[in-house]
């Protein structure tokens, strides 16, 4: 159970140790728990799952799937898809209604409807919220209407140009300072081609002079090309200067107009913001949120249709599951009935209850409820109110083999299946028990010599003091250990007769029993 993601107890740590250690390892080959298992995150390793829980005697507990940490509710997630336990406890599956509600599926191969409903469902409820988010949305762009056409004509009356406070600002800062800008420009035109000592003249002298030279050595031939370029450049950027110079005007005018006009970009930036590039963000959103009035009925409209046409579907869907399942519990419960009196469940009697739902749900439009009456004239009622722990695990060992071609968990456990039963009834029981051996992999806590006698493998536990601490052992016995261990099940471990009956026991298994023997030992690994 504690594999299984049972609560962890701090008593559980022996006297003087530190810590408990559970560990399990799972053959997780059967395709259909595997896709479940992945599903929930974790790995595998040559398709094993070893879970390994500790406990540590201050009470803090920690769990690892094939060497991860994981939790305990992960734990009871992947124990639901292992293992059935069934035994002296309260968290038996068979008690849930979801457990009972699958087992009725399976049962009635509803897995294609269930999945149908499901999906029905999800699409169903998509359209309902996409329904009521619609008109939320619209019911508060109304509140809001006055406000953003106020925001959408206030932007647009402002005629706002995208990088438009750049140019003004950049504009603004050349007319403020016109009159330097003016005077450098000036002073580089000069000292490029003024009247006297500019750069134009002193390059002529250059080019006279290289002139000569070129005439002695040839080798300088090779400057011409860079006194050139230099001429060139310098008359360009004189040219550039006084045009620029002539250009730039002061115009106070135009400076208020600029200024003016920044003043408004920057009260929509502060209004609209934060920053200026959001302004034009903010008239488009605006202007989407009002557009949504006028469409937004036409969308509720179809999104109504199709809410009518998913309604339709899910409730196909669901008339088609529950057909199904009502179909499958008059099976069910005949087919359980029919083994509960061979249990030891005399006068029992299992039923299942189908009770509508005011709304269709994802799980379809009924809960499901097995009802039990274990003597006759006695009125039906729920699992968890009417049976024992043993009877518990027969009735599950009933549903069990009729169960035996739907059921996906692969391991049983039944812990004191044979609580308050023997004889013939016991005979029964293993004979069950050998049966459902068959499908999966089958463990059971017994006393009885029949069901044990029954089993493919035997193991004993027993208990002993050792150093004055009570410790337990388990054994596997084979050949005379086992007709040994049959006989002293028997009451009489010493006597002939005891024997005798034991080794008759083990020989009578049959060849049915020895098959579903093999097939649980090969899961066994």
């Amino acid at each position: 159970a504690l594999l299984l993601g049972e609560r962890a107890d701090s008593q559980l740590v022996r006297p003087g140790a530190t810590r408990t250690i559970i560990e399990g390892a799972f053959d997780v080959a059967r395709s259909s728990v595997r896709d479940k298992i992945e599903s929930l995150g974790l790995d595998f390793e040559d398709h094993r799952l070893v879970i390994r829980r500790e406990i540590q005697a201050g009470g803090r507990s920690r769990a690892w799937v094939n060497g991860s940490p994981t939790t305990a509710s992960v734990l009871s997630q992947v124990g639901a898809l292992l293992v059935d336990l069934h035994g002296q406890h309260e968290t038996q599956s068979l008690l849930r209604p979801d457990a009972q509600r699958d087992i009725l599926d399976a049962f009635g191969n509803a897995d294609a409807d269930r999945r149908a409903v499901a999906s029905a469902h999800e699409t169903l409820s998509d359209l309902k919220k996409k329904e009521q988010e619609l008109i939320t949305r619209r019911d508060e762009v109304r509140r809001r209407a006055d406000y953003l056409r106020h925001v959408v004509a206030e932007i647009d009356d402002a005629r706002i140009k995208a990088g438009e406070d750049e140019q003004l600002q950049q504009e603004a800062r050349r007319l403020g300072q016109a009159g330097q800008l003016v005077a450098h420009a000036e002073r580089i035109a000069q000292a490029i081609d003024g009247e006297e000592g500019n750069a134009l003249s002193a390059l002529s002298a250059a080019d006279r002079s290289l002139g000569a030279l070129e005439k002695i050595d040839p080798d300088v031939a090779a400057w011409r090309e860079m006194l050139d370029a230099a001429y060139t450049n310098l008359a360009e950027l004189a040219r550039a200067a006084a045009e620029y110079s002539s250009r730039v005007q002061e115009d106070p005018a135009r400076l208020n107009e600029i200024e003016r006009r920044r003043d408004l970009l920057s009260r929509l930036a502060q209004k609209y913001g934060p920053a200026f590039e959001t302004v034009l963000t903010t008239r488009e959103d605006a202007a989407r949120e009002l557009d949504l009035l006028d469409t937004a009925d036409l969308d509720l409209k179809t999104l109504a249709a199709n809410r009518t046409g998913a309604s339709a579907a899910l409730e196909a869907a669901c008339t088609a599951l529950s057909a199904r399942r009502q179909e499958a519990s008059g099976r069910l419960s005949r087919g359980v009935n029919r083994l509960l009196s061979s249990l030891g469940l005399s006068g029992g009697k299992l039923s299942v209850l189908l009770e509508p739902l005011a709304e269709a749900g994802p799980h379809g439009r009924e809960t499901i409820t097995f009802l039990i009456s274990l003597n006759a004239g006695m009125e039906p009622r729920a699992l968890a109110r009417s049976a024992s722990g043993g009877e518990l695990s027969r009735i599950m060992l009933a549903l069990k083999v009729v169960l035996a071609g739907h059921d996906a968990i692969p391991t049983l456990i039944f812990d004191e299946v044979d609580q308050g039963i023997g004889g013939e009834i016991g005979n029964q029981v293993a004979e069950a028990l050998g049966e459902v051996s068959g499908k999966h992999q089958v463990l059971v806590i017994t006393h009885l010599p029949q069901i044990a006698a029954r089993a493919d493998r035997h193991l004993i536990v027993s208990k002993e003091t050792r150093k004055g601490m009570a410790t337990s052992e388990v054994t596997i016995i084979h050949g005379e250990d086992r007709v040994n261990e049959i006989a002293r099940m028997l009451g009489d471990g010493e006597g002939v007769e005891a024997r005798k009956h034991a080794q008759a026991m083990l020989k009578g298994r049959g060849d049915g029993s020895k098959a579903a023997g093999r097939q649980a030992g090969k899961r066994d690994g």
